[in-house]
């Protein structure tokens, strides 16, 4: 059984940093795409960075792109996002999601998901 928990969200003014966990458990199948999406109030959700598990190859979302790293631990249990320079519009709740298989656009729409945690980002 898959389970996904995420931790290291919060509040944080314009400018700072935050650094999301996801301890991941039960991943079984030979490959999956990792990552994280955000969902805000009222808005469509939002793909943020995604690493493919068969080769460590990663990508990011143009909106977030040189302001947010994902990576994972050597033992490849927990998967993180650094997020820098964080913006209001950054707000969301944020998802650590794994789904069989390679990564493609829209791939953490048919994923299984961690709870979420609230990042906030005053101006």
């Amino acid at each position: 059984q898959e389970h996904l928990e995420e931790s290291g969200g919060g509040s944080v003014q314009a400018g700072g940093s935050l650094r999301l966990s996801c301890v991941t458990s039960g991943l079984t199948k030979n490959s999956y795409c990792l990552g994280w999406f955000r969902q805000a109030p009222g808005k469509d959700s939002e793909g943020v960075a995604r690493l493919y598990s068969g080769d460590g190859l990663s990508a990011v979302a143009d909106s977030v792109k040189g302001r947010f790293t994902i990576s994972r631990d050597g033992a490849r249990t927990t998967l993180y996002l650094q997020m820098d320079n964080l913006r209001p519009e950054d707000t969301a709740t944020y998802y650590c999601a794994a789904a069989p298989g390679t990564c493609y656009n829209g791939w953490y729409r048919v994923s299984f998901r961690g709870q979420g945690t609230q990042v906030t980002v005053s101006s």
